[in-house]
């Protein structure tokens, strides 16, 4: 059975790289940031409506790429590690993205809220330095960390497990690695 981590946090808290890290450890797969795709082909600039062609396409994405290692670990006998997938981003980070943006927030997103499940979350806190890039919005602290918080409220209040990964590169992926193996793999 596939298991799903999701890497969420406020921009430039090392989810991709963590994402990565995890992928390679577990001998796994990760799925990316549609986001960061669609915006570098498509320019910086976004619309509410720009928000949910992100959305889907980052469903999609997850989609694709969790069928892909179904289908590899199925033609392996022992696929223990292949049932590990660590997803960059999900519909709570688009639903925030869309509230603290636009405040409204598409229908399409909360159902798919609903109806997706995962095995676990991993929050990434701010206590890393800001890393400028072409697309990222947010580098003061003040809003950084209101945005953690607003992660981590939604966290607390869903059902699914969840841990935050603080700390040095080293810390913040042995907590993961921690996390992960607590899912009794």
């Amino acid at each position: 059975m596939l298991k799903k981590i999701v890497i969420i946090g406020p921009e430039s808290t090392g989810k991709s790289t963590l994402c990565e890290f995890l992928a390679q450890h577990y001998k796994s797969d990760w799925v990316p940031e549609y986001a960061r795709e669609y915006l570098m082909t498509h320019g910086k600039s976004y619309s509410f409506d720009t928000l949910l062609s992100i959305a889907r396409g980052q469903i999609r994405l997850e989609e694709e790429h969790a069928a892909a290692l179904t289908i590899e670990a199925a033609g392996r006998s022992s696929a223990l590690n292949s049932q590990l997938l660590f997803i960059d981003t999900d519909m709570y980070v688009m639903k925030v993205w869309c509230e603290f943006v636009f405040n409204k927030c598409h229908q399409w997103i909360i159902d798919q809220i609903a109806s997706r499940e995962y095995d676990m979350y991993l929050l990434c806190n701010t206590d890393l330095p800001w890393t400028q890039d072409e697309l990222r919005e947010y580098p003061d602290h003040a809003t950084r960390e209101k945005l953690f918080r607003l992660y981590k409220d939604i966290l607390v209040n869903q059902n699914t497990p969840w841990k935050e990964i603080r700390g040095s590169a080293d810390q913040r992926f042995q907590t993961a690695l921690s996390a992960v193996d607590s899912l009794a793999l």
